[in-house]
């Protein structure tokens, strides 16, 4: 079984900052895509931030320049550090990945993580 746990959520001041982690566990090989989503409410999921396994970032304009991903390869665990937290911030952050696993060795298959509020207050 493939899991993704998720932490680092919590209330901040606008301006402030947090630092997300999701660790991926289970019978898996080192994963491929890595990424973070959010979704605030009444709005749909949408991209944050990706990077893949040799280090490539992508980022949403919105969070350019505010936002880092980085991930430890070791540790199957992908980062995401949230500096100048704007209250437009405020959703459910999801972890996301490719991973092959003992059961699909070949072909990447896509996780989820459960989610962790992150709420900035203006």
């Amino acid at each position: 079984q493939v899991q993704l746990v998720e932490s680092g959520g919590g209330l901040v001041q606008a301006g402030g900052s947090l630092r997300l982690s999701c660790a991926a566990s289970g019978s898996i090989f080192s994963p491929d895509a890595m990424g973070w989503y959010r979704q605030a409410p009444g709005k749909q999921r949408e991209l944050v931030a990706s990077i893949t396994s040799g280090g490539i970032t992508n980022y949403a304009d919105s969070v350019k320049g505010r936002f880092t991903i980085s991930r430890d390869n070791a540790k199957n665990t992908v980062y995401l550090q949230m500096n100048s937290l704007k209250p437009e911030d405020t959703a459910v952050y999801y972890c996301n990945a490719e991973i092959k696993n003992i059961w699909s060795p070949v072909k990447s298959l896509n996780y989820w993580g459960q989610g962790t509020q992150v709420t900035v207050s203006s």
